[in-house]
């Protein structure tokens, strides 16, 4: 039992600072501090399913980002896990699969991509200039549709990036357009 104990909380991040005082009750450490070792207690069992309530509230940033690193050890470990949180960044970094709840009711559900797509559209992409760029009436590949035109950068929406995108960077660049950018506009949890 001792080397499972220590491996959990090897695990949690914990080890170290409470190696010597095993025998004492939690309470004397800080919040951050208790709240890895409720991970330490959920992961020594190596349980199929863990269930984690808000698992980096009232951590310090080095306590949080080595708990984050922790879960996205025990996903990768044919395990289902449950987080309650939040914190939408850190769902958006460790969900395969987000539940958007609101007073019980599940409201969406689906991979962070699909609940994007769904409440967001279809993905933007934008193209930036050098210098300004007139795109006059520009011919758009179908499944593209100008969403914010600029001086020096064009917004596109995008049904189908990998089909189209080749096509309108051709035509951009046919155009004379002094491309110096073509990317991805990122999209967080938190617009959803």
């Amino acid at each position: 039992m001792d080397d499972r104990v220590e491996w959990a909380l090897r695990r949690a991040a914990l080890w170290e600072e409470v190696k010597n005082i095993l025998g004492q009750s939690g309470m004397s450490l800080s919040g951050g501090q208790q709240q890895r070792l409720c991970i330490a207690r959920g992961i020594a069992v190596k349980p199929q399913v863990l269930l984690l309530d808000e698992p980096t509230s009232a951590m310090d940033p080095e306590s949080s980002r080595l708990v984050r690193d922790e879960i996205a050890r025990l996903r990768s470990s044919q395990r289902t896990i449950i987080i309650c949180t939040h914190n939408l960044a850190e769902a958006e970094a460790l969900a395969d699969h987000i539940a958007i709840i609101y007073r019980g009711r599940v409201l969406l559900n689906g991979t962070l991509d699909e609940l994007k797509r769904r409440v967001l559209g279809p993905v933007e992409y934008e193209a930036k200039f050098a210098r300004n760029f007139d795109a006059g009436e520009l011919a758009l590949p179908q499944g593209v549709t100008l969403a914010e035109r600029c001086a020096d950068s064009l917004r596109f929406r995008i049904e189908a990036p990998l089909a189209v995108n080749p096509m309108l960077v051709q035509a951009l660049t046919a155009r004379q357009a002094p491309l110096i950018s073509f990317q991805e506009v990122p999209r967080k949890l938190e617009q959803v």
